[in-house]
């Protein structure tokens, strides 16, 4: 369609973009006059003229402050929004340049006459073209804005003024080079400058392209704050350039947090101190990561914020019964703490240590009283640890460094009241690197841990609220530490007991653990009260229930192949699935027998039964002991010996007798290091029945540290010794008359199933462990001295000896 030679258009000045002939663009109207001018298009069916403003800050411009040479365009589509302004899509049809502005206050109007094009030499337009499509294509590569149907469109066979005027409005040109682009008449200068133009881009790009290349390949080393740093910088090198870096934005956020935080006064300073180093520092530098990760460490840990305790003594105690069975004492002292603690809330939080053999409930004990008091579990295993740092933590100077287990708790806890559990207590151990049994002791005082100092946080932080307990296997841990725990002793299990354990507990997660389900697996009373007596020999319960979950693995393995549908394990077929019996139940020896004596002894896993064996032989009356005996074990024989011989004759021992023959006492298990003088007794009967020839009753078992007048003394470890007498199927035993305050800790059935005989002095003893007394003799040291001697006048050595 052939175009007047001038003809008067409504005019659409345009902010920040240049419409080029062919184009298809959205533009959003808001201007009043530009709506005008919309709206007088759209009833007159007319052609609207874009022109780009030279200032696309100016709100109302004039006539001057237009450029001269725009586009003649079509309106597609009109859409009028919610907000006043309008949606238009405009497509541009032909250069014109304007001559006139035309006298309208409603609207800009113009006259404008086309702008004829010119081509010079059509052989270089083509090839140029042909130059110029390529270079689109390798920029629209770099350049991810350009839409790829721009690159589909442009790689078409298409007039050479069309495609500079298409590949014109993808460029990401200023708006003054894009304007000159639209004043050009000549296509061919048209093309080169676009040419030139897409190169100069296309290098920029490419530097673009390598800088994030470089960095992305740091990220891989590195972690993503890092890369975005690196990139910082990189473009900054790139450019010559600086610029502020992220260390405002980040202090601004911490003093947000910090505000938000209920920090102590010492805290708060601290944190804001810190706030105002980073403020200073380049954000890419080592020591400003160093303060972020402090005041991370700093504001996610609690300050003040407590969960809510459960005081309903009631449920507390129903929670205690139903996760154990037993342990009355533990359960009573935290059902006594909780009654205090719905009186008085500012009872500080109690340290608890629960002493115990292996496997007795000490750490699941921890997790319950957690459940029954509704505060949080924390569990800290101590077994092993040999640095300082590891309870303080380390100083910030240290690549890596961090808070210690106590602090690193307590952010895991997110409360100020959590229950930390600090498992095997006694196994911490110590090196160049510092004692933690010693940190643990501002740690583990009530009266000091309200002003814990960690060395990473370098403020005080209260562990006041913490209710800390703590479980050991022995009473073997430094004396102060020791003094700052309340001790609450948790001996082992009675039979009875593990058989009730095993039905309430152990037997129902093992079956579950093994897919077991109703109906599929029975294991007879019988059965069991027989795996505790001959499979397990222990305090605890670790190996009863091993050997439960052995026999959950027999019963589904049979199942499983198709042999039985329900597996029943009676004391008939035991051993059928649990092997060859372990261990003897009953008594140590099966007949009374001279010079052997049962004494009790206490392990880290619980009593056991222990012989004591004498020997006499042909000697000079010296003492020989066997078995790993420790120095008090080897003394408490010395004592026992001595005791004898200063009472031979009562005992119906002939003096001589120590001057003539040798005595070996040895203890069985030589193995295993045996040491205490609890065995005192045991070793005075032993020796005694050896030189009489009276044997010891197989049924008796006694302990008591025995000292050079006879007395027996008090021996600590009662209740587990019973309980191995009892194990062992011993129906009296003697104890120390000072332990008979003691009995009232024992269970019943210990005590109705042993008949226990407190002595206070050897010679009780013996009246009870020998089958018989032992008969006095008479002795007259002088007498039977003077027999020794030669008659007067005799040749001396050439004399017999008299008989004895």
């Amino acid at each position: 369609m052939s175009e007047p030679s001038s003809s008067t258009h409504p005019v659409l000045p345009l902010r920040d973009i240049v419409v080029f002939p062919h184009m298809i663009v959205p533009l959003f109207v808001g201007r009043e006059k530009s709506v005008r001018a919309l709206e007088a298009v759209m009833k007159d069916d007319k052609q609207i003229l874009l022109a780009s403003q030279k200032d696309p800050s100016e709100d109302e411009p004039r006539a001057a402050g237009i450029f001269r040479v725009g586009v003649l365009a079509n309106v597609l589509q009109l859409l009028k929004l919610p907000d006043g302004t309008v949606k238009v899509l405009v497509e541009g049809k032909s250069r014109v340049r304007i001559t006139e502005f035309v006298a309208n206050s409603a609207y800009f109007e113009a006259v404008a006459e086309p702008v004829a094009e010119t081509e010079r030499d059509p052989a270089a337009i083509k090839a140029l073209s042909r130059a110029v499509v390529e270079e689109f294509e390798r920029y629209a590569k770099l350049n991810r804005n350009i839409p790829d149907e721009a690159v589909t469109a442009v790689a078409e066979d298409m007039a050479p003024a069309k495609l500079a005027d298409t590949i014109a409005g993808h460029l990401g040109a200023k708006l003054e080079e894009k304007q000159k682009l639209l004043e050009e008449p000549d296509v061919g200068e048209r093309l080169e400058v676009i040419y030139g133009m897409m190169q100069g881009e296309m290098s920029v790009l490419r530097v673009e392209k390598k800088i994030k290349s470089r960095v992305k390949n740091q990220m891989e080393r590195t972690q993503r704050e890092y890369y975005l740093n690196e990139q910082m910088k990189a473009i900054q090198r790139e450019l010559g350039g600086g610029g502020e870096g992220e260390g405002h934005d980040d202090a601004t956020e911490f003093e947000e947090r910090i505000g938000k935080t209920k920090l102590s006064k010492e805290a708060r300073e601290k944190a804001l101190a810190e706030v105002k180093k980073l403020r200073s520092m380049s954000p890419m530098s080592a020591e400003a990561t160093v303060v972020r990760n402090y005041l991370e460490w700093m504001l996610s840990i609690p300050w003040g914020k407590k969960s809510r305790i459960r005081k309903d003594l009631g449920l507390a105690q129903k929670v205690l019964d139903d996760d154990h069975y037993g342990l009355e004492k533990v359960k009573d002292r935290i059902i006594e703490f909780l009654a205090v603690q719905s009186r008085s809330d500012k009872l500080r939080g109690p340290i608890l240590c629960l002493v115990g053999p292996p496997g007795v409930g000490k750490t699941s004990l921890g997790k319950s009283v957690a459940k029954a008091t509704g505060r949080e579990f924390i569990r800290i295993s101590l077994g092993g640890v040999r640095d300082e740092a590891e309870i303080r933590g380390h100083r910030r100077t240290y690549i890596g460094s961090m808070p210690g287990k106590i602090i690193q708790s307590m952010k895991k806890a997110k409360t100020v009241n959590p229950l930390i559990l600090l498992d095997e207590v006694d196994k911490m151990g110590q090196d160049f690197r510092g004692d933690p049994a010693s940190a643990m002791l501002e740690v583990l005082d009530p009266e000091q841990n309200a002003t814990f100092a960690d060395h990473y946080l370098e403020v005080e932080y209260d562990l006041s609220n913490v209710m800390f307990i703590t479980t050991a296997n022995t009473y073997n841990m430094p004396r102060p530490l020791l003094d700052r725990m309340e001790i609450i002793s948790i001996s082992g299990y009675t039979e009875d007991e593990k058989v009730e354990i095993a039905k309430q507990h152990l037997l129902a997660k093992q079956l579950k653990g093994h897919g077991l389900k109703a109906g599929e697996f029975e294991l007879t009373d019988a059965a069991l009260r027989d795996t505790v007596r001959y499979y397990t020999r222990e305090a605890g319960v670790r190996n009863l229930e091993r050997e439960i979950a052995k026999l959950c693995r027999k019963a589904v393995t049979e199942i499983v192949k198709g042999k039985v549908e329900k597996l029943v394990v009676t004391p008939e077929n035991l051993e059928e699935f649990l092997g060859v019996r372990r261990f003897k139940y009953g008594l140590a020896e099966e007949a009374d027998q001279v010079g052997v004596a049962t004494g009790l002894a206490w392990t880290e896993v619980g009593g056991d039964l222990l012989s004591i064996e004498a020997l006499k032989l042909p000697g000079k009356g010296r003492m020989k002991t066997t078995g790993t005996l420790g120095d008090v074990m080897k003394e408490s024989i010395d004592a026992a010996s001595s005791w004898v011989r200063s009472k031979s004759p009562a005992l119906g021992i002939r003096p001589p007798l120590f001057e003539t023959a040798d005595i070996h006492v040895h203890v069985p298990e030589g193995a295993t290091p045996k040491d205490g003088p609890s065995a005192g007794i045991a070793m005075v009967t032993s020796i005694v029945s050896v030189l009489t020839g009276i044997p010891v009753r197989r049924d008796v078992a006694m302990t008591g540290e025995v000292t050079l007048r006879g007395n027996v003394l008090p021996i600590g470890g009662l209740k587990e010794k019973l309980l191995a007498a009892l194990r062992g199927g011993i129906t009296t035993v003697l104890i120390p008359a000072d332990n008979v305050k003691d009995l009232r800790e024992i269970p019943d059935n210990v005590k109705n199933g042993l008949e226990l005989i407190p002595v206070s002095n050897a010679t009780e003893v013996l009246k009870h462990a020998l089958t018989r007394a032992p008969e006095p003799i008479e002795w007259d040291e002088a007498a039977e001295a003077a027999k020794l001697q030669p008659p007067p006048g005799a040749a001396g050595d050439n004399m017999a000896p008299p008989a004895h």
